[in-house]
């Protein structure tokens, strides 16, 4: 059966997270996990409501959303109704900040903070404090709890990044044979050199493997942290993103950072450029001035106010 759904309708709801199963009256619910993290009332409800208003099928996207598949375009206000019994909302569409993704750092061996926690607070500071905030082109952020980088931060528009900054105190280096620090590195920035430790800071990318490894307290301090990359993107032209300069070691710090980022990206962005067109086209020395500074923090209502981005038009 052919869709019946006008195009204006299609829109729409699409812009409340219902994507169109072509050729029928029939969308994906896509249902927001916040962090890719639900309750197990919710997923009964989830269940619950593919069952009713479905298919009986659900699919998790790579933002880590959840969709019901085959929700009729009249039953999409009652499915609204029946998810939120249990704290769920529908979106994760259109030119604005996107659904969090999050690595589970949080009860990893190797995660260096709470990334449960920081995403919950971006996701209520930005997915739903910039929800009607119009950008040039979709933003992704990922929240990744250490260099392992499994949710792949520097392929998103904006990537965190925990570290643990080793501090070395190579006088305390007892020339041990076998050494259990360098052991420990996997990335070759302990080494011994004429059996003393020697640390290669450009080689470290701060896992934090080494700490507390040496029975002599050569490594006993560290400094934790959070690295962020910008311009990052995945899809048809892939980007890499760079990591700013700085390592924060706040919160508040690395939140008002994000924030710079996305308020930067509404001013100065083109429509329909991801944030990796706008840094090439400008350059990553002056982005990174400018997000490194509080200017633009200073003027975040007369962003928030202009008219931008009304009109769509993807170029990539």
């Amino acid at each position: 059966m052919a869709c019946t759904i006008s195009a204006d309708e299609i829109k729409r709801v699409k812009a409340q997270g219902f994507l169109n199963n072509k050729g029928t009256d029939c969308f994906n619910a896509r249902i927001i996990t916040v962090n890719g993290k639900i309750t197990a009332k919710q997923a009964e409800v989830i269940a619950q409501a593919a069952e009713k208003f479905g298919n009986g099928e659900v699919e998790f996207t790579t933002r880590l959303t959840v969709e019901v598949r085959g929700v009729h375009f009249n039953d999409i206000p009652a499915f609204q109704e029946f998810i939120g019994t249990a704290g769920l909302i529908t979106g994760g569409t259109g030119s604005l900040v996107r659904p969090v993704v999050s690595c589970k750092a949080t009860t990893c061996q190797y995660g260096l903070y709470d990334a449960f926690d920081l995403s919950e607070k971006i996701h209520e500071r930005f997915y739903l404090g910039y929800h009607t905030v119009k950008l040039p082109h979709k933003f992704k952020i990922a929240t990744g709890g250490c260099p392992n980088n499994c949710v792949k931060p520097d392929l998103n528009d904006l990537g965190i990044v925990g570290q643990l900054v080793p501090v070395v105190d190579e006088d305390m280096c007892n020339s041990c044979k076998k050494c259990q620090v360098v052991e420990n590195c996997p990335m070759g920035g302990l080494t011994l050199e004429d059996g003393v430790i020697a640390f290669h800071e450009d080689k470290c990318n701060n896992c934090g493997r080494c700490v507390g490894k040496c029975p002599f307290d050569v490594i006993e301090e560290s400094k934790p942290g959070f690295r962020v990359y910008i311009g990052g993107r995945w899809g048809k032209k892939v980007a890499h993103g760079r990591p700013l300069s700085k390592i924060f070691t706040t919160e508040e710090e690395l939140l008002n950072t994000v924030e710079k980022a996305i308020l930067f990206f509404r001013e100065q962005g083109k429509t329909g450029e991801r944030f990796a067109d706008t840094i090439d086209r400008l350059g990553f020395e002056y982005v990174e001035k400018e997000i490194l500074s509080d200017d633009i923090l200073a003027r975040k209502q007369e962003i928030l106010d202009a008219k931008l981005h009304l009109v769509g038009g993807a170029t990539c």
